[in-house]
């Protein structure tokens, strides 16, 4: 028999947030997140995002052993001012067993028909700066601290349970010499000519912070017209300021100006730290912020975080100065592979961004969504 019981108390939140790690013991290819900052994203007095979601967390145990878990998340700026009634649930573990993933999706359903959603999809996050996504390709492939990674069995649960297929997003990779830079450099003399534009290269996060809140301002103007795009809040800028910004390489941000200093493109790339979250096992001490250190110092793979371009800039070539950038601090640093984070499938104008690169699709996921 198959209970299923709420997160009421930090012993049970952490148990949340550890299931995981019994679940993935054997794989070499999940990445564990650092408990204390998991544990903290959860916390309602630290998250901001909680100022306009509500979640509920379970646990499912068959006797005394947990087998499964659930966040159940309701975004209200989303239900509210974009009229979209959903249901949210993440976080979504278990082991091989039917009846422990009904168990909790059922409870997942419960809280959605309780509000008066229209439907429930997942696996996703609070906002668009959350994971996103079953993982239904590429398993033998590392994962990345900001994505989620699950077992093969995954997919066929949803099905099974009567979900079907919402959105589908691909994770490409690229060499990091894959196109010629020549093309960059050309094109990024005419476009910075033809428009008035320069870039803006850092060597300090301090001198970054003056620029945050208008990055997630153009975030925002960048995705808003996506169906699933939830905006950024001011207060939310403040969270994600304090706790991303210092911790990427300065030099791996990037931005663009117009003539007056108005931003109008900007990417982040942070180190892989894959293989550092490894071994650091879920802890930053003793040793793990020293191979955390290590890999943002190191790492030759990179993943490409976020990029945003003004929409009276879109297809007028501002990527080539944000690529030509890009090549020469790669160069610098002895770059070797570049890995980009989920892109909605159908999201055509991203992918002829890359198309110079030659990317490979690598991994495949997907959510799910079942009628309420």
């Amino acid at each position: 028999m198959i209970t299923i019981k709420q997160v009421q108390s930090k012993a049970d939140l952490k148990q949340f947030v550890k299931f995981p790690f019994s679940l993935y013991k054997d794989s070499q290819y999940w990445v564990p997140p650092i408990i204390k900052d998991e544990i903290a994203s959860f916390d309602a007095t630290k998250n901001p995002v909680f100022k306009n979601a509500e979640a509920q967390f379970f646990l499912a145990y068959k006797g005394n052993e947990i087998v499964g878990r659930v966040a159940a998340i309701i975004n209200w700026l989303e239900v509210n001012e974009q009229n979209v009634k959903k249901m949210r649930f993440g976080w979504f573990d278990f082991v091989d067993d039917m009846e422990v993933s009904r168990a909790l999706l059922d409870k997942v359903e419960e809280i959605g028909k309780e509000h008066g959603l229209d439907y429930m999809e997942g696996p996703v996050g609070f906002s668009n700066l959350d994971k996103v996504g079953v993982l239904i390709e590429g398993f033998d492939h590392i994962g990345t601290m900001i994505t989620w990674y699950n077992h093969s069995y995954y997919q066929s649960h949803y099905e099974k349970h009567g979900f079907v297929k919402e959105k589908e997003y691909l994770e490409n990779k690229f060499l990091a010499a894959a196109a010629d830079p020549q093309l960059f450099y050309k094109a990024n003399l005419l476009v910075k000519k033809r428009y008035g534009l320069r870039e803006m290269n850092f060597e300090k996060s301090a001198d970054i912070m003056p620029w945050v809140d208008k990055m997630f301002d153009l975030f925002n103007e960048t995705y808003s017209k996506l169906s699933s795009f939830v905006k950024i809040t001011d207060i939310q800028k403040e969270y994600f300021k304090k706790k991303y910004i210092s911790f990427i390489n300065p030099e791996y941000i990037k931005f663009v100006v117009d003539s007056e200093n108005k931003l109008v493109a900007f990417a982040i790339v942070m180190p892989s730290f894959s293989k550092a979250l490894q071994k650091a096992n879920g802890r930053l001490f003793p040793t793990g912020i020293f191979h955390l250190l290590k890999a943002k110092k190191e790492s030759k793979d990179v993943i490409f975080y976020l990029i945003g371009i003004h929409p009276d800039y879109q297809n007028k070539g501002v990527t080539a100065i944000i690529f030509n950038e890009y090549y020469n601090t790669f160069q610098q640093k002895g770059i070797v592979n570049c890995i980009r984070t989920p892109e909605l499938e159908d999201n055509v104008a991203i992918r002829q961004m890359w198309k110079h690169f030659n990317p490979v699709t690598h991994k495949r996921r997907r959510t799910y969504r079942k009628s309420l």
